[in-house]
């Protein structure tokens, strides 16, 4: 697996991951403004940073941590306002999302549970 390719998985992550926030926001409140400020409080680099620690220490497989190493190593285009390391964490945590996605559907819906139920997001 390319650098390449890791970041296709980390375009789709991101799509899928907020995806995921949206469906289950939409059901905890009615407002469409809170509904934006619940969908962005999750959906943003320190958070996504934060879930890929704790899913990183506590709920990858061997393989799965390989992957988020090496996402977490890309070579990435930083705005200068941005943290690095929160922005290689937040995109590490995008692959993984992406690369389950794409290769095992099954393990995305386990780590969207956990992500849930868990860990206790949304």
């Amino acid at each position: 697996m390319e650098s390449f390719d890791l970041k296709r998985y980390a375009h789709i992550g991101d799509a899928v991951y907020e995806l995921f926030i949206r469906e289950n926001v939409v059901f905890k409140v009615k407002s469409l403004n809170l509904m934006h400020k619940m969908t962005t409080s999750f959906v943003n680099a320190n958070f996504q940073a934060k879930m890929a620690e704790i899913i990183f220490n506590n709920f990858l497989n061997e393989e799965e941590r390989e992957i988020f190493r090496r996402a977490r190593n890309l070579n990435l285009t930083i705005n200068k306002k941005n943290n690095p390391g929160v922005h290689r964490h937040a995109t590490a945590f995008e692959v993984i999302i992406g690369y389950l996605y794409i290769q095992n559907k099954t393990r995305l819906e386990e780590l969207f549970k956990i992500l849930k139920e868990e860990i206790g997001i949304i």
